[in-house]
């Protein structure tokens, strides 16, 4: 990622925060490393380095600044999208696979050996995976040390490193501090229920919390997933357990509120509760693209930030968009409902494993006998590895195997990437409420001509789905 050093000291000196996240400013002359939007003073031109992550910050010797908080800033929206081998070994190290897997764990998921993929990685981040996993251990590690009132050696395991000594050392070279002077000098908090961990997930604004709330309230799974006008509540499958999770929209943040049956699972929650909301987009970007179209301008300057909705499981919504094909949102919601676990009022609990689903009954499946067939090859076939639809995965390649699949057509392969995968670049054009939001705001709307005006989208014609189905 090559950074230009003009373009970011212009960013740096307007205190732009629409950069966060996007690179890190190093000052020669302090050793820290802050955030673009830092309310500091502006550092000369001559003592300032640009990194493209924080892990080649701290690698070059630098420390966090305590007042702008840089590790906790948005993640790269370039990540995010990324479909390349960089991309996709981003998004797998936020969810945990090194600490879970060791590097050989991560090179094997992509394909490539671990030299190589070190080799990728630092001529791209400026730092290798190791680093790059030790910088999310140190975020974690701080989250829990000022959240919780947790053993300072317990958080050292939970957070992924090797030993206590380890914890220590990296701590104090991360954030010049060590973990018991952090405890002393923790922002004060309110009362929190025993075992729950509340934090902040940065955003870049605008966000438009009220368009994310209606869709996942429409679609909300009883047991699993609810949702109201101010936040969104649902269940979570973690590497090491499960979790419940409340996402409430505020102001350049979202509350987040866990309850975790591991402490280690705090890092991958927070990476699917920032999928969930598309935290980690670049509204400006994507809006700006999209407002060169007159046809979306108006809705985009009194309806900015639409982000889109992704899953938190991968599996969950591929067994949604299946049950969901030429039915109503409230007919699949019912047919769903009939394939989870009876609970108790007010309880949830996570969607069922690919495992669980493949061994279902037939009379557990209220559906026609196709569909049903889709659902449970589809189970099989993540059950058994044939199939990832996890962030990490390739698109291009879980696509493929997805219309290899009985009953599986274009369409939902399509919704698949685009909310399972984060494909920010999928239009529906064969979709009828698209098509219907189409002719609302006067755009072509057979499929061919809908296909041929939407070239000019790219690379977000996702987001541009979005706003035809809110014109529907």
């Amino acid at each position: 990622m090559e950074l230009d050093f003009e373009r970011c000291y212009r960013a740096v000196d307007s205190r732009d925060p629409r950069f966060d996240g996007w690179f890190y400013t190093a000052v020669r002359t302090t050793g820290i490393y802050c955030r673009p939007s830092c309310p500091a003073v502006t550092p000369k031109a001559e003592n300032v380095e640009f990194f493209p992550s924080s892990a080649a910050a701290q690698r070059a010797g630098f420390r966090a600044c305590r007042r702008c908080r840089p590790d906790a800033a948005p993640g790269s929206p370039e990540w995010d999208v990324r479909a390349d081998v960089v991309g996709r070994a981003m998004r797998l190290i936020g969810d945990g696979v090194v600490d879970r897997e060791g590097v050989p764990g991560l090179a094997g998921r992509l394909g490539y050996t671990d030299r190589h993929l070190n080799r990728i990685l630092t001529a791209e981040l400026g730092a290798g995976p190791l680093a790059l996993a030790r910088a999310q251990r140190a975020q974690t590690a701080r989250v829990l040390i000022e959240t919780t009132d947790v053993g300072l050696a317990e958080i050292a395991f939970a957070a992924g490193f090797g030993s206590v000594r380890q914890f220590n050392d990296t701590i104090q070279e991360v954030y010049a501090r060590s973990p018991s002077q952090l405890r002393e000098h923790r922002p004060a908090a309110g009362k929190a229920e025993a075992g729950t961990i509340t934090l902040r997930l940065a955003y870049r604004a605008p966000l438009n919390s009220k368009a994310l709330l209606e869709y996942f309230a429409a679609r909300a799974l009883p047991g699993v997933e609810e949702c109201d006008v101010s936040a969104y509540r649902r269940a979570l499958n973690l590497p090491h357990g499960s979790a419940t999770v409340t996402l409430s929209p505020g102001d350049r943040f979202v509350s987040a509120t866990l309850r975790l049956a591991d402490l280690r699972d705090l890092a991958p929650a927070v990476a699917r509760c920032r999928r969930l909301f598309d935290l980690d987009a670049d509204p400006v970007a994507v809006d700006g693209t999209l407002a060169a179209d007159p046809a979306l301008s108006a809705q985009i300057n009194t309806d900015p930030g639409v982000r889109v909705p992704r899953a938190a499981d991968g599996l969950e919504l591929a067994v949604r968009a299946i049950v969901g094909q030429q039915v109503s949102v409230s007919g699949a919601r019912t047919t769903l409902t009939r394939l989870l676990p009876p609970v108790k009022d007010g309880e949830l609990r996570p969607f069922p494993t690919a495992e669980a689903i493949a061994e279902l009954p037939d009379e557990a499946f209220r559906m026609p006998v196709a569909r049903r067939e889709s659902v449970r090859a589809l189970a099989e076939a993540v059950a058994v590895g044939k199939l990832t639809l996890d962030p990490g995965t390739d698109r291009e390649e879980a696509v493929a195997r997805l219309l290899e699949l009985p009953g599986i057509g274009p369409w939902t392969a399509g919704y698949i990437a685009m909310r399972a995968m984060g494909d920010p670049d999928v239009l529906l054009e064969t979709d009828l409420a698209a098509r219907r939001g189409a002719k609302a705001l006067g755009l072509p709307h057979t499929p061919t001509a809908l296909r041929a005006h939407a070239e000019r989208w790219r690379p977000w014609r996702s987001y541009a789905l979005m706003r035809l189905w809110r014109s529907a």
